[in-house]
């Protein structure tokens, strides 16, 4: 009896030393970072950003493979299936892991059991901006218009199913309004569109639309998070203009395959989280009016499953259902 205590003791301590010493030789080869959207965009610029300080930091490389398609359900995939050593980790974001799964009827993951979360990247703040025709310069006489003129005010999204798309439908409640869905293919072509008049309002991400509302080709209203961006410090939040509990942004953040070792998930977040403090990095994130949202891996697990509960909630309420 006594040596079948000894014996497990034993494999249980040489196990433990095992996954420590992995996690302090990790990695040994460069890395391989799927990214669910094509080269040039927002999320491939953040995880290029990042993928080269962490590699600095490790002494390998991190690669960026891009693979966008099925509403960045392809990437996600990829990324689920992949080898569980931590070689292959990937970007997953608000429709990745929590809006997919209440979208689609077929998901080829399950975002509660095929990841293991390393931790949060990045938000997207969102602004709803106006064509400078409309007449409403605040949110308020925006909502007083739409309620005078149901369903004939315009806004844009990117494409059907998105963080932009949901916010727009949960803002619809908030408000009591109704407005009319034109969905785009892209941020550009919506904003082209807003410009030209086709529609009249977007809720946008800061990233994309800050030049423009720089130079006044569109009028930002208000910012859709719970406090005031540094880079538009004088466009209230949408509680500050009058539309209480209304948060909606993009968030991102890193994943491995399910399974991966715990000590290298805690060194992939201590290297991730050092990235996203570095004065370097935040300089050049600040410009694009994206914020940094370092977490723990428990934390952002929460978060996905937070943000799922919301939108899923949302998307039933609106009947939101789309095909791949």
């Amino acid at each position: 009896m006594a040596t079948t205590f000894w014996k497990t003791w034993a494999a249980g301590l040489l196990a433990c030393a095992a996954v420590v010493a992995q996690g302090q030789t990790f990695p040994s080869q460069p890395l391989r970072w799927i990214v669910p959207y094509p080269a040039g965009g927002g999320t491939d610029i953040v995880a290029r950003m990042l993928g080269q300080a962490m590699g600095a930091s490790m002494g390998q490389q991190l690669l960026i493979d891009n693979k966008p398609g099925a509403g960045t359900m392809i990437g996600g995939d990829l990324v689920a299936r992949a080898k569980a050593d931590g070689y292959t980790i990937g970007t997953v974001d608000t429709s990745t892991v929590a809006l997919a799964p209440h979208l689609y009827a077929k998901v080829p993951y399950k975002p509660e059991k095929d990841f293991a979360y390393i931790g949060g990247t990045t938000r997207f703040p969102f602004v709803l901006v106006v064509n400078p025709a409309v007449p409403a310069t605040n949110l308020q006489e925006l909502i007083a218009l739409a309620r005078r003129n149901p369903g004939g005010l315009k806004y844009a999204t990117p494409g059907p199913g998105g963080p932009n798309h949901l916010g727009m439908e949960l803002f619809q409640r908030k408000a009591g309004i109704q407005l009319m869905h034109v969905p785009y293919k892209g941020d550009a072509p919506a904003l082209l569109g807003l410009m030209g008049g086709e529609i009249d309002m977007y809720l946008v991400n800061t990233a994309a639309s800050l030049a423009y509302i720089r130079s006044g080709k569109v009028r930002p209203l208000a910012l859709s998070m719970g406090k005031r961006s540094a880079v538009l410090p004088d466009v209230p939040t949408f509680a500050e203009a009058g539309v209480p509990d209304f948060e909606s942004y993009s968030w991102q953040g890193l994943a491995a395959p399910a399974g991966t070792p715990p000590a290298v998930v805690a060194r992939l977040n201590s290297e991730l989280n050092k990235a996203l403090a570095s004065d370097e990095v935040q300089k050049k994130l600040n410009e694009l009016g994206i914020e940094p949202s370092p977490t723990t891996p428990d934390e952002f697990s929460a978060t996905v499953k937070s943000q799922s509960t919301l939108w899923g909630g949302v998307i039933r309420t609106a009947n939101i259902k789309l095909e791949e």
